[in-house]
């Protein structure tokens, strides 16, 4: 019997029949959470989230031809379902997606797992790893975001027995959420991007973070490798006394960061339009993504492609070609009617926490500080920072203050505020502009401030949906392929 025969989804689901399959061997062709992409065959498996339930849409999965129903609420199975599908019942739907992908990834014999977490850098960094891998043939890694309790299984379960190699990003907002992780991926490699202050209202504080990104370590499969920054006492302390397996960390562990101490020593950074280039030791790398801090990100991908014997040029070449995710620091050109010049938007809208907008705010500063044009920053609130929240908003407002560059303010949400309020104390209020809240409306009001020539940085947490400011931009204009 297959991993993917019915019967023996079943047994590893640990689940009962209410519509056994046919007569004979049925072997599905994987798994599908999302009624709306389910492709003949596959498993579709009906999950519950705060606003949608799976179960609703049984009846959609089933005449797109999915091979089996995976539910847990047989009350919501559609009297007039279309036949030819079975169904098996389970305690818990999302448990059962876990359980499936741990079994998944047990039978991934001779493929190398790479897990990738961190407080900042994480989706940056996968496509990074993602991109050196490639270097060794055909793989999978984990798709924009996908690095929860639903993400993770799903990219795990897109794997290949043939893949070279298997990345999973993996993302947490509250204490054990990794552990959980952790025991499905059961890594070879675990790469720590960063240890910052990330949902401080659910971790607690930096070693909050540092005690999920360890856990990853504690499931490496025995010989495996940590690749993690330098300068981080906790860090180090937290992965020097975690156990791994029934014993200490018996693999290696390779830290990367400026200054001669890492083994991924980097030095020589410069960082223009184009990207970012840097040394490890003798060999340079060029990376076509703008910021700083990606010579540290790319400073790990290379750990990974040097463990995994991806071939030194190789590694070069893959790099230099490199793709970086959507709405971290993505650079775009847009022309309004009123135009040209363009206006040139640095969009790091997808998340924000005091780090990376700390990064956002320095990697601005380097592209365009000394460029003679109008610089405008529209931040939106940092979310999940609890008590901090007030002061953290603070420090980025003496940061853009500090930074001396910036000509006008626009800052959105009710802890900018609290930054507004520096910026007004410190460049005066005709320089700033507060915004309780962005809609759409608000969206287009803040792309009517911006005139031909500025120089923009959106920036801000997912919830508070600042790219809508870029679609407003775009509604009044005619792209530009590619930076000014």
């Amino acid at each position: 019997m297959t991993f993917w025969e019915l019967e023996s989804l079943r047994s590893r689901l640990n689940g009962s029949w209410l519509r056994p399959p046919g007569a004979g061997s049925v072997t599905a062709m994987g798994v599908s959470t999302d009624s709306r992409a389910v492709m003949p065959g596959q498993v579709f498996i009906a999950l519950k989230g705060e606003r949608m339930d799976g179960h609703d849409y049984l009846g959609q999965a089933a005449s797109s031809g999915a091979a089996l129903l995976v539910v847990d609420d047989p009350g919501k199975i559609p009297h007039d379902l279309r036949p030819g599908a079975a169904i098996v019942q389970v305690p818990d739907t999302g448990d059962a997606l876990l359980a499936l992908a741990a079994a998944w990834r047990a039978a991934l014999t001779g493929v190398p797992v790479v897990a990738v977490t961190g407080s900042n850098g994480k989706t940056t960094t996968t496509r990074l790893v993602e991109s050196v891998l490639r270097g060794l043939g055909p793989g999978t890694a984990s798709i924009k975001s996908f690095n929860n309790r639903i993400g993770v299984p799903l990219t795990i379960l897109r794997a290949a027995p043939t893949d070279r190699f298997l990345v999973c990003e993996v993302g947490t907002n509250a204490i054990g959420e990794i552990a959980e992780l952790a025991a499905v991926i059961e890594p070879d490699i675990t790469v720590i991007t960063s240890i910052g202050r990330e949902h401080l209202e659910g971790l607690g504080g930096i070693q909050g973070s540092v005690n999920e990104a360890v856990e990853l370590v504690r499931k490496l499969r025995p010989g495996g490798t940590v690749i993690m920054p330098s300068g981080c006492p906790e860090l180090d302390a937290a992965i020097s006394r975690t156990p791994v397996g029934s014993g200490k960390l018996a693999g290696s562990v390779l830290r990367f960061g400026e200054g001669a101490g890492p083994q991924l020593s980097i030095s020589a950074i410069l960082c223009d339009d184009a990207g970012v280039a840097f040394s490890l030791g003798d060999d340079r790398f060029t990376v076509p993504l703008i910021g700083r801090h990606n010579a540290h990100n790319a400073a790990a991908a290379v750990g990974v492609g040097r463990t995994l014997g991806v071939a030194g040029d190789v590694i070069t070449a893959c790099l230099a070609s490199a793709k970086g995710a959507e709405m971290r620091l993505e650079r775009r050109s847009i022309t309004l009617p009123k135009g040209p010049p363009s206006i040139d938007i640095i969009n790091d809208a997808y998340n924000a926490n005091p780090e990376s907008m700390l990064a956002a705010i320095s990697t601005f500063k380097d592209l365009f500080g000394a460029r003679p044009r109008r610089k405008v920053a529209v931040l939106g609130d940092m979310l999940e920072l609890g008590e901090h929240g007030p002061d953290c908003h603070r420090e980025i407002g003496d940061a853009l203050a500090a930074a001396g560059v910036f000509d006008l303010c626009i800052l959105i949400g009710p802890l900018m505020m609290f930054a507004a309020d520096r910026v007004n104390k410190a460049m005066g209020p005709d320089r700033v502009i507060p915004l309780p809240k962005l809609d759409e409306a608000g969206g287009m009001k803040v792309a009517e401030h911006l005139k031909p020539g500025d120089a923009v940085l959106l920036k801000g947490s997912r919830g508070m949906g600042i790219e809508r400011v870029l679609k407003a931009i775009e509604s009044l204009s005619l792209p530009v392929a590619g930076p000014a």
